[in-house]
């Protein structure tokens, strides 16, 4: 007869699922499966976090609500840990953030840009004239970087 695999479990663990839990000791968090700890990382390293969670999900030992509800973390946000894992593997929780691209509207570039909406031309021309998307020339202007020439009115 075959025996059932009793889930024993230390005190102080909170459970994510009926065979999954974990615990902070220290600055550590340890994820156990029984009274075996099968992951750990620093309290204050979420990249682990995200990536050890989503496998969890991944794996088929928690389901992204039990995670939720454990943690204490958004279901959209587990969605996308999810997704992450899935598209790049657990690489892509370590990847630097994509930096700001270079500065479009250069102080030359505003100065060319405003002295063709002196002369009245309109923002998707001097956008296309430029080479700039349209919605950076409509920011600069609602930011009150560059300025619309005055309709002249009649009278």
């Amino acid at each position: 007869m075959p025996q059932e695999l009793l889930p024993l479990f230390p005190s102080d663990i909170t459970m994510i699922s009926s065979m999954i839990g974990f615990a902070k000791r220290e600055e550590t968090v340890y994820y156990f499966h029984g009274v075996m700890p099968v992951f750990s990382h620093p309290a204050s390293d979420k990249a682990s976090f995200r990536l050890i969670t989503s496998q969890l999900v991944v794996n088929g030992s928690a389901t992204q609500s039990e995670i939720v509800r454990a943690f204490g973390i958004s279901s959209i946000s587990m969605k996308r840990y999810v997704k992450k894992l899935r598209e790049k593997g657990a690489s892509g929780f370590f990847e630097k953030p994509r930096g700001r691209r270079a500065t479009v509207l250069t102080p030359e570039v505003v100065s060319e840009a405003q002295a063709m909406l002196t002369e009245g031309r309109g923002v998707e021309d001097v956008a296309e004239e430029l080479g700039i998307n349209i919605l950076t020339i409509r920011k600069a202007v609602s930011e009150g970087r560059l300025h619309r020439a005055e309709k002249k009115r009649p009278g």
